[in-house]
């Protein structure tokens, strides 16, 4: 599966990287909101500064895209602004680092 990465911080992008390979799946850095994709699904930082998540999640779901947001466990307000916005997923920084598999699956 093609999975786009939202994601500023070179130490996320590097892990996410790593193990969407290890899974099999294939991972493509973005910048900005694309007009067309075939990827399924996308992983988000909440915490990043440069992404717009209340333009960036809709535009994806449009695209038919399922958006896995994450933050912090401590970060209450950026899970709140996931939820707002409409991520199909939230996960803790840790979640997503030791279950990123399962929450791939839809």
């Amino acid at each position: 599966m093609k999975v786009l990465l939202f994601d500023d911080n070179l130490i996320w992008s590097a892990r996410f990287t790593q193990t969407l390979r290890a899974l099999g799946h294939e991972p493509v850095q973005a910048r900005g909101v694309p007009e067309q994709t075939d990827a399924e699904a996308a992983i988000l930082n909440l915490g990043s500064p440069k992404i717009d998540a209340a333009v960036l999640v809709p535009a994806l779901q449009r695209l038919g895209v399922r958006v896995i947001g994450h933050a912090g466990h401590k970060e209450k307000d950026l899970h709140a602004l996931g939820k707002e916005v409409g991520c199909d997923v939230l996960a803790t920084n840790r979640q997503i680092t030791h279950d990123l598999g399962a929450l791939l699956d839809p």
